[in-house]
């Protein structure tokens, strides 16, 4: 597809892609999260995940890393990604699933922040102001000092730090790592930090319904994980992140459809001022790199 289609086409449709992925592993596993302990569904799932994504590596002959392949960075997507599923999935099996996914919509413009903060990237000041006004979109979703504050929104927040690192490092591993390989790293590592939960648990006999519904969540995942993989390696990220915005349309319909659960006035008003400064950081990103461009032209 990559041959056939433009890049930032491409990353756009992998984007969207990732997150309806995503999404529908988040409801599995939410199904299942009711009587079953976190860090052994997170082990059952990723295991699956893993064999899955190891057979396909085998099958197409990419079960292998380059010699130039960055190691260190490597080794950082993977505590990015082991961080990210343990602390937003402990935040999911508390929160609805709108809401869970409302708060980490703050992650395209954490990326954007962190690209300038660690990648010296230029940040004007109308998208730090952005960057603030999303901060009090999440703020009145988690709502700080009433009812609604709980340490499961903290952890939703504390996943998107875990996810800005993935991102960024992802940005830069070479396309000489296979894709799938990357994606076996994130299954097997996530996998690996459901375990550090196991002292802490007391695990159960999982039914054949349990397992059959982690094994869709681990087709989900696998997807979610070769996606979101070619997202960040293909095309401009500034054409790519405000797609990220379709995982709240997939949550809404998730939530409701299956639950009932519908965000309350505040909760969607949060969500609105969320997504609104997040498509307005990359709407600027996107303006200054055409404008960029256009200044190289006619030189």
């Amino acid at each position: 597809m990559s041959h056939a289609l433009p890049p930032n086409v491409v990353s756009i449709l992998a984007m969207t892609g990732a997150v309806a992925a995503f999404s529908l592993s988040d409801v599995w596993v939410k199904l299942v999260s009711s009587h079953m302990p976190l860090g052994q569904l997170i082990v059952i799932r990723n295991t699956m995940a893993t064999l899955m994504v190891l057979s396909a590596c085998v099958w197409l002959g990419h079960l292998r890393l380059p010699p130039e392949a960055p190691k260190s960075l490597l080794a950082w997507r993977m505590f990015g990604e082991a961080g990210s599923t343990l602390a937003f999935l402990g935040g999911l099996v508390s929160l609805s699933i709108a809401d869970a996914t409302a708060i980490a919509q703050i992650t395209p413009i954490a990326v954007t922040a962190a690209g300038a903060i660690f990648l010296g990237e230029h940040v004007g000041w109308r998208r730090w102001l952005a960057a603030a006004v999303a901060l009090v979109g999440v703020l009145i979703i988690v709502r700080p000092g009433t009812g609604a504050f709980s340490l499961a929104g903290l952890l939703v927040i504390v996943s998107v730090a875990f996810i800005v690192l993935r991102d960024i490092t992802t940005r830069g591993i070479r396309e000489t790592v296979p894709t799938l390989m990357l994606t076996l790293m994130s299954a097997a590592s996530a996998g690996a930090a459901g375990l550090l939960l196991a002292p802490f648990e007391t695990w159960i006999t999982p039914s054949v319904t349990d397992i059959a519904i982690l094994a869709a969540g681990a087709a989900s995942l696998t997807c979610a994980y070769a996606l979101i993989t070619v997202a960040m390696r293909t095309g401009e990220i500034a054409a790519a992140m405000p797609f990220r915005y379709t995982g709240i349309v997939f949550a809404l319909a998730a939530g409701w459809l299956i639950w009932g659960d519908w965000p309350d006035p505040l909760s969607l008003l949060g969500i609105a001022i969320v997504v609104a400064a997040g498509v307005y950081t990359l709407h600027r990103e996107h303006k200054l790199q055409r404008d960029a461009k256009i200044a190289a032209v006619n030189r």
